[in-house]
């Protein structure tokens, strides 16, 4: 653990220097502030009560559209596998999102949604067809003599499920759920920077940019990537848990 803290501490001052010399190099705080500035920007922000409101409704949306889109897209997942009539009806929007850059979405969007409930939507869009794909795909590869063995001891389709089923796509599915996490905190977040909610990360950004505070801007962007390391590191540990308690 000790080394795991070193090593970390290392590298973390290693990007410090490259910012502090990139930054001297430039000399223009306009572009890159120093580490030093975006420091007290960040102290500056944090002694307002808008900045950890701001966070706190930004976390719950993106985590209300993540939770969203992993559930629809479990549960899509297992409907067009079992169905493939379903399957052929949904799969061609399945590649339509996959394919649409999150720019078009969130323009799209920004007719059809309130502000506040853009960034559940686009968050809950980029989940759901990598859930819904890794769910398909996963049942669809499931060894057919272990569904025959079901069918041998007059296992009831919901006992298959659980019994036989689940713990195959168990780490598939939960390995998916991480990389969607990530694509569902960056989407939010830009979601948030087009449409402006009320208390919202993505506003924040907005509007110190707008102001041209670049301190406060890179003190917000480096808020966002902490956040998004903080929510992949707990949910990694949820997982891990999962998995241990499986074996």
């Amino acid at each position: 653990m000790i080394k795991k803290i070193f090593k970390g501490t290392a590298i973390l001052a290693l990007w410090l220097l490259i910012w502090q010399a990139a930054a001297m190099i430039i000399k223009d705080n306009f572009l890159i502030p120093t580490p030093l500035e975006t420091l007290k920007a960040l102290f500056v922000l944090g002694q307002t009560g808008q900045f950890y409101l701001a966070v706190l409704k930004s976390l719950l949306r993106i985590i209300i559209g993540y939770a969203l889109g992993v559930t629809v897209g479990f549960l899509g997942g297992i409907t067009a596998n079992k169905f493939s009539l379903f399957n052929d009806i949904t799969n061609p929007a399945m590649q339509v999102i996959k394919a649409v850059p999150v720019a078009s979405f969130i323009i799209l969007a920004f007719f059809w949604f309130k502000s506040d409930d853009l960034p559940i939507f686009i968050a809950f869009l980029m989940v759901l067809p990598m859930v819904w794909s890794a769910t398909q795909t996963a049942l669809s590869g499931i060894d057919r003599k272990y569904i025959e063995l079901a069918k041998v001891y007059k296992l009831s389709p919901v006992k298959t499920f659980f019994k036989i089923k689940m713990p195959f796509i168990t780490p598939t599915l939960l390995t998916t759920c991480l990389t969607a996490l990530g694509f569902a905190w960056k989407s939010g977040i830009a979601a948030e920077i087009i449409c402006r909610p009320q208390m919202a990360l993505g506003t924040l950004l907005n509007d110190h940019k707008n102001y041209l505070d670049m301190p406060s801007v890179f003190a917000l962007t480096v808020v966002v990537a902490v956040l998004s390391i903080i929510l992949e590191i707990a949910l990694k540990q949820t997982v891990r848990r999962v998995l241990n308690a499986k074996n």
